[in-house]
């Protein structure tokens, strides 16, 4: 399992949907889920991929089909090896991990954000409805936005998470955003996670 993998799956399988606990609306309100048609297929097309970008820190990721607009911090490795989350008090703030692929450039980028905290929704509450063809923007510190399009929406028991599909190498340039999701209980949150495949087709 590749250091970047075992460290994302620790982490936001760490998620517990502090704000469905916390209201009793576990059984009734849950964040949209993706249907199995979205799903990553043997025939993805990567057809309108253009050649990677140089490495450069990203600062923003705009998802607009989900009029997500959040700042990026860098997130490294706790003591126990597991990925550093964004603080909980953020609900607006997402994070990539900062020893891994930069958004653009060649390889598998890794970007994650709550679902959700003690005051509501958070940042990828909506991540479950991003469907195949949108586009994902991650402005970098270059002066480059990268644009990356969409070709995957999965959501994985935390129990059977395939890494290497996720995590995994690439000679593209490609970005995973994940967040929690799947089952949920009351007692240990989320089971799983939401997570998008999505790789670059355009700058500016």
């Amino acid at each position: 399992m590749a250091t970047s993998g075992r460290a994302g799956l620790v982490a936001l399988a760490a998620c517990v949907g502090v704000w469905l606990v916390n209201s009793g609306s576990g059984e009734t309100v849950r964040p949209p889920l993706p249907s199995p048609a979205e799903a990553l297929s043997g025939q993805a097309s990567y057809a309108a991929s253009i050649d990677p970008l140089p490495g450069s820190p990203p600062v923003r990721i705009r998802i607009p089909s989900l009029r997500v607009d959040a700042p990026l911090a860098g997130l490294g490795l706790e003591r126990d090896g597991s990925l550093e989350v964004p603080p909980p008090a953020r609900a607006d703030l997402a994070g990539w991990y900062r020893d891994g692929t930069t958004p653009g450039a060649s390889g598998t980028a890794v970007v994650a954000g709550h679902v959700d905290d003690a005051g509501g929704p958070a940042v990828f509450y909506h991540l479950g409805a991003l469907r195949r063809g949108a586009s994902i923007e991650v402005a970098r510190e270059d002066g480059r936005t990268a644009v990356f399009t969409v070709h995957a929406v999965e959501v994985h028991d935390a129990r059977a998470f395939p890494d290497e599909r996720v995590y995994g190498p690439s000679p593209r340039a490609e970005l995973r955003v994940i967040t929690c999701g799947g089952g949920f209980s009351p007692r240990t949150g989320y089971q799983g996670n939401v997570v998008v495949f999505a790789h670059l087709t355009g700058t500016y």
